[in-house]
């Protein structure tokens, strides 16, 4: 089994976040690799990981960048694959320049861009992409989807039985 989903992160002090996405992977049985690349310090391996990416099997790529966030956009320039971008929170700017980094790709080089630490919809949105041609995965997906809209029925009637004084039931 080869990976099709590629979680690359700057550095391994952005696991705590990406760990996250490593599990939905995980849990939907999606095979995955994880690597830490920086664009600023490795910037001849980020180009030939981005230019190997689609011949080795990967068809969706996570890149987590924080700060300058440089990652995500050097990833999708040097690839065809689609790239989805994490900012990570981590700087005195609280993750706002992560963001505004990753999100202002110019035309030509998109970079699909979650919320400030948002692994889990970055896998979320990877798994959407690769069920659009794998047919067990969207049913897969189906079901994930169809258990969060569980838990929040549960959710709705535990907060029933939750009891104040001037609660109207």
């Amino acid at each position: 089994m080869s990976p099709i989903v590629s979680i690359i992160m700057g550095s391994t002090s952005d696991l705590p976040v990406m760990e996250k996405a490593a599990q939905l992977l995980n849990d939907l049985h999606v095979p995955f690799e994880m690597n830490a690349l920086s664009a600023h310090r490795t910037p001849e391996a980020v180009e030939e990981f981005a230019k190997k990416a689609r011949q080795r099997g990967i068809k969706v790529i996570i890149a987590a960048a924080g700060m300058a966030a440089a990652l995500p956009g050097v990833i999708a320039a040097n690839t065809t694959l689609p790239v989805i971008g994490v900012p990570v929170k981590g700087s005195v700017l609280d993750g706002v320049d992560a963001l505004y980094s990753i999100i202002q790709m110019p035309p030509g080089i998109p970079v699909a861009t979650v919320a400030i630490n948002g692994a889990m919809n970055a896998a979320i949105l990877a798994v959407q992409m690769l069920a659009l041609s794998d047919e067990s995965l969207a049913e897969t997906f189906v079901a994930y989807k169809e258990g969060l809209k569980k838990k929040i029925v549960k959710a709705n009637e535990e907060l029933k039985e939750v009891k104040y004084e001037y609660k109207i039931d």
